[in-house]
Order: structure tokens, then sequence, then C-alpha cells
């Protein structure tokens, strides 16, 4: 019988993270060192947390644990990050719901419903494609594209340029680059900004540039860093979508019910637990603004933590049989969209336009299937495939 010994430093091992071996060293965290401190290196130091209700701690709590020095581990050569401070992602309250609130309207529940027929339309076009082609990419050709669509056509840009768009961001991810550092993408949203304050428009860059926070206008690095949180924050999403139909091809029973039970309470509790079993933002980071506990552990000012979302979704303290991929689970409260003031500010979009691809999957495809070998990422930042191949038959 093999005995596996883990090590807690390899929590950061992109290459533990791409075979899945870290869902393992999460199991062992919680049962064994679920607050962990790890010493600086080539990262600042950090506490590593992997329990469900410490890291739900950690989240509702922004007075004690900051945002804004930052919500990734970033290497110590690279220093902090630039929007520390300055975007919705890295600021703390009041300042952060007043960013929140400068987009809100754009993200809301109103606006989710009033897109309903576009986005429907959108996702129908793009099975459709893939369906057609007999076998395709979840990733880029699915999910890529309709989470680049969506946030593109909320941001304000036109559709005759939001395949393009999908183009730009998809080069600055396979680079692993920040996306300010994409000269053609950057180019092309500052010409969008001074187009706003020449001609105000009712979307997120018109609100970027019209709307003041705390009394004032942003300034232009401030937009141009605002438009990036959220272009970067739709990856979460489109990864989410590529993963959930994988997990749908992996688990043809899963998929075969919800096929045969097809109703609207299914699809609500099936969108959940894709978010559930896919979690792919891998971690977020705060910073303690004063000395605390947390798990029985002294935080020190200052201390960097860690909260590892998948880990805290695969915790059974809180999920019956969290291996289990089951589209009827409830209740369901996982933290893939995060909890608290820094919850998704796409979070409605996002269970929306997943209910409607699995609504639409249920309509128009058969069969489901792994078409070839998955190519996974290797990040400790988000969770899915760098590349999926897929079969889609039509009904």
């Amino acid at each position: 019988m093999t005995v596996i010994t883990y090590s807690p430093a390899d929590v950061v091992d992109p290459d533990l993270h791409a075979s899945g071996e870290v869902f393992g060293l999460w199991r062992w965290m919680r049962q064994h060192t679920p607050v962990h401190w790890h010493e600086p290196g080539d990262l600042p130091g950090f506490w590593s947390l992997t329990r469900y209700d410490d890291i739900r701690q950690v989240y509702q709590d922004p007075a004690v644990f900051s945002s804004a020095r930052g919500v990734l581990l970033r290497p110590v050569d690279l220093g902090e990050d630039p929007g520390s401070g300055r975007t919705m992602a890295l600021t703390d309250p009041p300042r952060h719901r007043a960013l929140r609130g400068q987009v809100a309207d754009r993200f809301s529940e109103r606006c989710a419903r009033s897109l309903a027929d576009e986005m429907r339309a959108e996702i129908r076009s793009v099975v459709t494609r893939a369906v057609e082609a007999g076998s395709c990419d979840v990733v880029h050709d699915i999910g890529a594209r309709l989470s680049g669509y969506n946030i593109g056509r909320l941001l304000g840009v036109p559709p005759e340029d939001r395949e393009q768009l999908l183009t730009w961001t998809t080069e600055a991810f396979e680079s692993g680059k920040p996306l300010t550092s994409h000269l053609a993408l950057m180019r092309y949203f500052i010409d969008m900004m001074y187009a706003r304050m020449e001609k105000p428009a009712d979307d997120a860059m018109g609100m970027f540039v019209d709307n003041e926070v705390q009394g004032e206008l942003l300034t232009e690095t401030e937009i141009l860093l605002s438009c990036e949180n959220l272009v970067g924050a739709s990856e979460n999403a489109g990864l989410s979508m590529a993963s959930g139909i994988l997990a749908l091809a992996g688990h043809p029973r899963q998929w075969q019910r919800l096929v045969r039970e097809r109703d609207d309470e299914l699809l609500r509790t099936a969108a959940e637990e894709v978010l559930r079993w896919t979690s792919s933002a891998t971690h977020s980071m705060r910073t303690a603004t004063t000395d605390t506990v947390v798990g029985g552990r002294r935080i020190a000012a200052g201390d960097r933590v860690v909260l590892w979302i998948p880990s805290a979704n695969r915790d059974g303290s809180v999920f019956t049989e969290p291996e289990r991929f089951d589209l009827g689970r409830q209740p369901n409260r996982h933290l893939a969209l995060g909890t608290g003031e820094h919850v998704c500010i796409g979070s409605t979009m996002a269970r929306h336009q997943m209910r409607m691809l699995l609504e639409t999957l249920v309509e128009s495809v058969a069969v489901v299937e792994p078409a070839g070998d998955v190519e996974p990422l290797r990040s400790i930042t988000v969770n899915g495939p760098a590349h999926a191949a897929v079969r889609l038959v039509a009904r």
C-alpha cells in the first residue's frame, strides 16, 4: 500500500494544481494544518486557509482582512499590485462600495433579465456552431467566447468588435501577462474611454467615465485598470462553463438526469453545483489590518492570508459527499463567487449565463463526451483546462 506524504509547501506548485493532486493536499491540510504559515521566499510569507468556516470568516470581515494590498499572491520581485487601492477588487469599504455602486446597474438582476433574450440567442449560436463542427475546444469555442462576448457587451464593445476582443484577451491570458501589457487591447479601451468622454453611454465604460466615486471622477489610469479588472474576472466565468461541460461529459448519469428531468429547479441547482465543482478562482488573498485569530492561530497585523476556494468547496464538514458531482445538491452554499463585501459583482450574470448554457445543451444536444486529452492550466490563480476537446451530438 502506497502512503502519500504531503508537504504544505507544495500548495503553490502549479504542477500539483495541473495534475489535480492539490485536492488531496488540501484534504490533508484541512485535517492536519488548516491555518498554515508559509515562510517567505520567491513569494511573500502568508497563511494558507483551507477550511470553509475559516475562509468564510475572512471573506465576511473586510475591516480586519483588507483587499487593498492585493488579492492574489505575487512574486516578491514584482512588488505591489499596480491596482492596489484603485480598483473595485483592490479596495475596502467605503471606497469599495462606492466603486461597486458606480457600475452596479450593469450587473444587476434587472439588467440580466433585460439581456436574457440576447444572451440566450448568443449561447444557442455558439452551441450550434460547436455541434456542427463535430468536436470543439470547450475552453475557447464555448467558455471564453461566451464570457468574452458578455463582458464586451456590458462594457459597451459593439457586436462587430467582440471577436477581436476575444482574440486579444486570449493572447494576453495565454502569455500569462497582465492585460495592460497588451498594447492593442489597451489602445482599444483608451479609444473607447475618450469616445465616452465625448458622448456618454449607458454601459460600464460610460459609467466608469461619468459616474463620480466619493465626489470625484476616476482618473484615466483607474478607468483602464477597472476595465482590466472586469475583463480578467470574466476568465473565471468562461473556465466555469468549459469545466462544467467537461464535468457533464465525465459524469454521464448526471447529464442523463439533466436531460430527463430538465425542470427549472434542477437547472438552478445544476448551475450552482457546476460553480462549486469547478471553482475556477483558485485563491483570493487578504492582508490583516490588526492582530486577530483564525482557526485558533494568531494572525499578526500585516500578515497575508490566502483563501484556497476549491478547498472550501470540498469541505466535508459543510458539503455531504463533497467529492461527488451532484446536480441536485441542496443546500449548496459554495464560495466559488465569494461572499460578503467582495462577492463577485458578476455573480448574477454568471448564474444566468450558466443556467442558459445548461438549458441550451439540454434542448439541442443528445450526447456530450470527451473527444481527446485535456490540457490543464498550470496556475495557482485559476483552476480549469487550458484546452479540452469535447464532442457534442445534436438531438
